[in-house]
């Protein structure tokens, strides 16, 4: 291979903004970067590595993974860890890195939900695929109704124990489960860090009422999907193009791009326009203008498109009128895919 080592840009931390998760000491990037597609086995290795380097020198110091990123599963993790020995390694303690369980990862009973056995043995997993001794964070990646409370978070608290994560986290839970999670999580001396819901202008479940559970439990909110799948960027302005991810039927389906929701999304590029930013811009400074979401966690399948969605972050903050303006077009449009995890009660 015989690549030049990397070193990281001294400017790094000059631009980004961070921010306090919850009451914690823990700060993260008001943007992150997720891996949940574009770092799977079927991509190019030189593109993931150039992509997480460039993320790195813009000040994004947090990278989100989960179990079964691919695909195929397991192999985000891989690219992951081998970005780290490549690159990344002598920085470990600048990164927060962060890894789940709960969708489907192997065969049989123990490869997915709630379970002890099955969440202590894919963080086991994920630690080796990684090349890491712990994660920064662990998630409960989705809420198990059939599996107590109690077990899941406290497969979560003895993860912490054992010194496998130094902190822990759960994703798409309701306000009830939240504070149920955070509760017993609280009372084992292990605190809830964060929640990680689905979370844009066209899927706004979190505004009655989770943002202030999470305020009152003291846990942060890392938004995931802000640019709903990607259809809250100029690629669908226009109807659905060649190569794009709706076109490949994969976590967007052509089903969601109807004529209205495709009306609303170029209502709101108008807006985003007259601030002169591209819609995936504006729906980023919209997705963290409330202070309790502490990042907002995007994909990025080049290095160009990393710095326009980081570049968010340089605009002006937006106006009441603007707000007002988008709030006419950011309704709800049947969009969230993970909706039987965050209403199970």
């Amino acid at each position: 291979m015989g690549t030049m080592s990397y070193l990281a840009d001294s400017a790094r931390y000059d631009q980004m903004t961070y921010r306090r998760t919850g009451r914690s000491g823990l700060k993260l990037p008001a943007i992150s970067l997720g891996l949940w597609h574009n770092f799977g086995g079927d991509r190019p290795y030189e593109l993931g590595r150039g992509i997480a380097r460039r993320a790195f020198d813009l000040g994004v110091t947090h990278f989100d993974l989960a179990n079964n990123y691919g695909p195929p599963y397991g192999s985000a993790e891989i690219t992951f860890g081998q970005i780290l020995k490549d690159d990344l390694r002598p920085y470990r303690d600048e990164l927060v890195v962060s890894t789940k369980a709960g969708y489907d990862m192997w065969d049989g009973p123990y490869g997915e939900w709630g379970s002890r056995k099955y969440l202590l043995s894919s963080l086991d997993q994920s630690l080796t695929r990684m090349g890491l001794d712990y994660v920064d964070i662990f998630y409960s990646h989705r809420f198990d109704p059939e599996t107590p409370l109690e077990e899941t978070m406290g497969a979560l608290v003895s993860a912490v124990q054992q010194g496998k994560a130094l902190y822990v986290g759960i994703s798409s839970y309701s306000p009830a489960k939240t504070r149920e999670a955070a509760q017993l999580l609280k009372s084992a001396g292990v605190p809830l860090l964060i929640h990680q819901p689905s979370y844009s202008m066209l899927n706004r479940w979190i505004e009655p009422e989770l943002l202030d559970t999470l305020e009152e439990v003291g846990a942060g909110c890392i938004a995931f999907s802000p640019l709903a799948q990607g259809m809250l960027t100029d690629r669908y302005l226009d109807g659905v193009p060649e190569g794009s991810r709706a076109s490949q039927g994969k976590s967007l389906s052509t089903d969601l791009l109807t004529e209205q929701n495709l009306g609303r999304i170029r209502s709101l590029n108008e807006v985003a326009k007259s601030r002169g930013q591209s819609l995936a811009q504006l729906a980023l400074t919209w997705t963290i203008r409330d202070p309790r979401v502490t990042s907002a966690l995007i994909g990025a399948s080049s290095v160009g498109q990393l710095e326009q969605n980081l570049a968010a972050l340089q605009a002006p903050p937006l106006t009441d009128d603007e707000l007002a303006e988008i709030d006419k077009y950011a309704v709800e449009s049947g969009i969230d895919l993970w909706a039987t995890s965050s209403q199970a009660e």
